[in-house]
């Protein structure tokens, strides 16, 4: 970073604290805010506090910490709410460990929590368990600022032990609890927030916000790779701004590099919400909800801060974290930093063979992929069969979807259909699989399907595709999820991986992200885990076949 111990910067000062825009001077001495000076005059661009992002899993964007602050600095972001969930069900301890020793290296302000649910359900394989203990221990850390999202619903809702054990830790230890409760209204929700749950960011309607809001809860306005709710819930801005945040929670590399949470605070300034709300969102209200230590342009404060050309346009200029430059004009100042590369992967590579699917029944339940979102529907549809197995049947969408547990050099491929993913030809797959980060792969044919799974196998991780003789494949060899390489060259490689798929037929904006959610147990409605398909809705396995 380009480091400045003591300057000024001149222009429209915006003090989202006092609600007012002053024309004047920020001066800059030793990383803080040493005075704000009012001066009529004074011209140029527009300058406001950096950015924090409410609520992401770094590890989506397939890059280490250090890494994705290179690319969301230069958007003017200057901090996040980091759940490490996903690592962690890989490497459990291990794993979160790596991304605060990792995250310490940058000065980005990597704000992490401690994950609830790890794993997130007993219905699937996993790498690690985070017990009650490990919260306990977590939660101690000053680097923990908070309980992730506590995914059991059903649990809080009915007085687990161990999910009400974590609760009170938290509260013990003085932090806040994250919710995720998609679609959860009426009594259930009372109990929800009732045991101590400060925020959800999987609000499907403004309806539903509005009722969680009636209870205290904030929501976060979430616009990521897959998942979008910017536009069903903006326009609570109008009457509750101080009840929203603004998150990504899954950010792929190639979106990462078009933008970050500046993208929100543009979208919403578009559509004429008023400036101190929108930009409260951003940067004031996390500040305040999980205590924060982010700068807000106000004296004393850290100089975290970011300047646009104008609020109309909102180009980001330059980013300054502590005082120092972060970015300027699209480069990012922030340098990469490597690490040891942890891992956890023992499966063995799998034949067509072992994909077969035996032809019980003339009708099967298949999983509906919708485009944008992480939930799912159920589909009763008939099933094609050659001899006695039944095949994909790319001319009417029903694919094979296969899940396949990474951890255990036994493991036997789970298989289930799927219909939304429009492939004509071959196959895609990937390791990041939320929630255990098992084997995903989906494909028209199961040579192409092996093939695909292989390539992952013989990588020890990442995505990968393929089609007749045709095969391509990002490594991830971080935890099979991540990678220490440059993340603009990764994100090269990731749009050219996006674009294949693309070209075997599937209509969806980000294909490998949507595959992603199809094992994600606790968003319903269908999904498959490494055990079998499993029905959200009732929280159990159910059969592939409808008799």
């Amino acid at each position: 970073m380009a480091k400045q111990t003591s300057f000024s910067l001149s222009g429209q000062i915006v003090d989202v604290v006092n609600r007012k825009i002053i024309p004047g001077k920020v001066f800059v001495r030793d990383g803080k805010i040493s005075a704000v000076v009012e001066d009529p005059m004074a011209k140029g661009p527009w300058i406001m506090p950096g950015l924090i992002d409410a609520h992401v899993h770094i590890e989506s964007s397939m890059l280490i910490p250090s890494e994705f602050a290179r690319l969301a600095v230069v958007h003017g972001t200057v901090g996040s709410i980091s759940d490490p969930h996903e690592i962690a069900n890989v490497l459990g301890l291990e794993g979160i460990e790596f991304m605060i020793r990792n995250g310490k290296k940058s000065p980005f302000r990597f704000y992490f929590g401690a994950p609830s649910c790890v794993p997130a359900t007993t219905f699937e394989s996993s790498g690690a368990a985070i017990g009650t203990k490990d919260i306990g221990s977590l939660l101690q850390m000053e680097e923990i600022r908070y309980l992730a999202e506590m995914m059991n619903f059903p649990g809080v809702i009915h007085g687990d032990k161990e999910v009400t054990k974590k609760i009170d830790l938290a509260k013990k230890y003085g932090r806040v609890i994250d919710g995720h409760a998609p679609g959860l209204t009426g009594p259930e929700l009372k109990n929800y927030a009732a045991a101590g749950i400060t925020t959800d960011h999987e609000c499907f309607t403004k309806e539903e916000a509005l009722e969680k809001i009636a209870l205290g809860m904030k929501i976060l306005i979430r616009e990521g790779s897959a998942a979008k709710n910017f536009d069903a819930l903006i326009g609570l801005m109008a009457n509750h701004p101080e009840s929203l945040m603004l998150c990504s929670d899954d950010k792929h590399p190639d979106d990462l590099i078009k933008g970050h949470i500046n993208q929100l605070v543009k979208k919403a300034l578009k559509q004429g919400y008023d400036l101190f709300d929108v930009l409260r969102s951003a940067t004031l209200n996390p500040k305040v909800h999980y205590g924060l230590s982010n700068g807000l342009l106000q004296p004393g404060d850290p100089a975290d801060m970011m300047v646009v050309d104008n609020p109309g346009d909102f180009n980001v200029l330059q980013t300054f974290i502590e005082g120092e430059l972060a970015a300027e004009n699209g480069k990012s100042f922030l340098h990469a930093v490597k690490e040891d590369t942890p891992n956890r992967f023992f499966c063995k590579p799998v034949s067509p063979a072992q994909l077969h699917v035996p032809a019980r029944s003339d009708k099967i339940k298949v999983i509906q992929a919708l485009d944008g979102q992480l939930i799912t529907k159920t589909k009763i549809l008939s099933a094609k069969t050659e001899g006695e197995a039944l095949v994909s049947e790319p001319e009417r969408d029903i694919l094979k979807l296969v899940a396949l547990n990474r951890y255990n050099a036994g493991s036997k491929p789970s298989v289930a259909f799927l219909n939304g993913f429009g492939l004509k030809k071959g196959a895609i797959a990937s390791t990041v699989a939320h929630d255990s980060h098992n084997i995903l792969a989906v494909g028209t044919n199961d040579r192409d399907l092996s093939r695909a799974i292989n390539l992952l196998v013989e990588n020890r991780g990442g995505i990968a595709l393929a089609n007749g003789d045709k095969e391509n494949i990002l490594p991830l060899p971080v935890a099979g999820i991540m990678t220490h390489e440059d993340g603009y060259k990764t994100a090269m490689l990731y749009q050219k991986l996006d674009k294949e798929a693309k070209a075997l037929g599937s209509p969806l904006a980000a294909p490998f992200m949507t595959l992603s959610f199809m094992a994600l147990l606790v968003i319903p409605e269908l999904k498959l885990s490494d055990k079998g398909l499993f029905d959200a809705k009732s929280f159990e396995l159910t059969s592939l076949y409808v008799e």
